[in-house]
């Protein structure tokens, strides 16, 4: 009789111990691996793209907090509603030149001692002796219109062109109600065809899966982007709409790039048990963040320069309807594409479809493998603790008689009916 090695078999059951731990730590130790972030700092693993920041896993606090940009913004427009500029609410406009005392407080000052209330918006318009002074108003009548003129040239004096005091220096422009109207129509109708051929668009270049993530994101950037208008007050002119339209294509842009990289990351992945199909879509969108905000950044300086440079320095009071738009826009495109679609795209996969049962059976293997590291641990520790061999037990040979208390093997026989 001998007795069984550290290589040899335990018990007559064939296993070898050592193989058993060969096989089942790696396994294991591949399994721990997926929840470890990699050991790298936050810009690097930023500028890398190695998977390291949990975007998918962490998918209910992007679901909470896009819905409370949702909801603050549908709050806004509900309450607060747009500030419509003239092209679609029609009214007067005003403009006088700004050089002398002219200030848009003593201009707004004058307007309400004449007509008996403030005027809508007076701001600055043009730099330098190109400078004016624009007053928008409600629609005002012929009377008030000369009453107006008349206070405004006795308070400030303004020249013309040619240098010389003058009241006709001050400009009266009217726009009815009804062209208002039409233009409020045909900036819908813009929108509405825009949107109907990005939804178009999105549906042929993408599965539908993604189609449904994407159009989600495009409705979450123009409810955003809407509501952070009505907030801040600014008056919705033809720049804002065509400005919206450009950001929207920002969106889809962005939309593009992100989900390119998920459809590649995820090709085939069904077909494995190393990943989930939610592990790769996270890994895409780290790989894409990177780059998003390089874009984003790269797109909002010009946008920042015109706020700053022709709206604060310059007085160009017109384009900063259409730069906040950009601005917001783009922001929160770059936010969503990231942080709601491919969250959203997951949580539609994994719901039904092989993705659902790809993504079961991955994680009931990893539990298994979880639960065979736990028992090779255990018995680790028992035989640490006890200071016996567990394999220096006797071998049964060949023929020879089992053992006091051990356990029958082999086929039993099955009962005759």
């Amino acid at each position: 009789m001998r007795t069984a090695s550290r290589s040899d078999s335990v018990g007559g059951g064939g296993r070898d111990t050592d193989d058993r731990y060969s096989t089942v730590e790696p396994l294991a130790d591949e399994v721990n691996a997926y929840d470890a972030a990699p050991k790298h700092s936050v810009f690097e693993r930023l500028y890398t793209g190695t998977g390291g920041f949990k975007i998918v896993s962490r998918r209910r606090f992007y679901y909470a907090l896009t819905a409370a940009f949702v909801l603050i913004s549908l709050l806004s427009i509900g309450i607060r509603g747009f500030t419509l500029g003239i092209d679609f609410a029609g009214g007067s406009r005003i403009q006088l030149p700004a050089a002398g005392t002219a200030t848009t407080q003593k201009v707004e000052d004058v307007y309400s001692q004449t007509i008996g209330h403030a005027p809508v918006t007076v701001q600055k318009v043009g730099s330098g002796s190109a400078e004016t002074i624009q007053v928008r108003s409600d629609t005002l009548s012929a009377a008030q219109t000369d009453a107006l003129q008349t206070a405004l040239f006795n308070a400030f004096q303004p020249k013309d062109k040619d240098g010389n005091v003058s009241r006709n220096a001050i400009s009266v422009a009217e726009i009815s109600e009804t062209w208002g109207s039409q233009i409020t129509k045909k900036a819908v109708i813009a929108l509405v065809v825009f949107i109907a051929l990005t939804m178009v668009y999105i549906a042929i270049r993408f599965e539908r899966d993604m189609s449904i993530a994407a159009i989600a994101s495009l409705f979450f950037n123009m409810i955003v982007t809407a509501g952070i208008y009505s907030l801040v007050g600014f008056e919705v002119t033809p720049a804002a709409v065509i400005g919206l339209l450009t950001i929207l294509g920002y969106v889809l842009y962005d939309n593009v790039v992100v989900f390119d990289k998920v459809e590649e990351n995820t090709r085939g992945v069904v077909n494995t048990s190393r990943r989930t199909y939610a592990e790769q879509a996270n890994l895409a969108a780290n790989q894409t963040l990177m780059r998003s905000i390089n874009t984003t950044v790269i797109g909002i300086l010009p946008i920042v320069g015109m706020l700053v440079i022709a709206v604060w320095l310059l007085g160009v009071g017109t384009l900063k309807d259409l730069a906040l738009v950009q601005l917001v826009g783009m922001v929160v495109g770059a936010y969503s594409s990231i942080f709601f679609a491919v969250p959203l795209l997951v949580s539609i996969k994994e719901r039904w479809g092989p993705v659902a049962a790809h993504t079961k059976k991955v994680l009931n293997k990893r539990a298994g493998l979880a639960s065979a590291r736990a028992g090779v641990e255990a018995e680790r520790r028992a035989v640490a603790a006890t200071g016996r061999d567990l394999d220096a037990r006797p071998v049964r040979e060949p023929g020879q008689a089992p053992r006091p208390g051990a356990r029958p093997s082999g086929k039993r026989n099955k009962r005759r009916h």
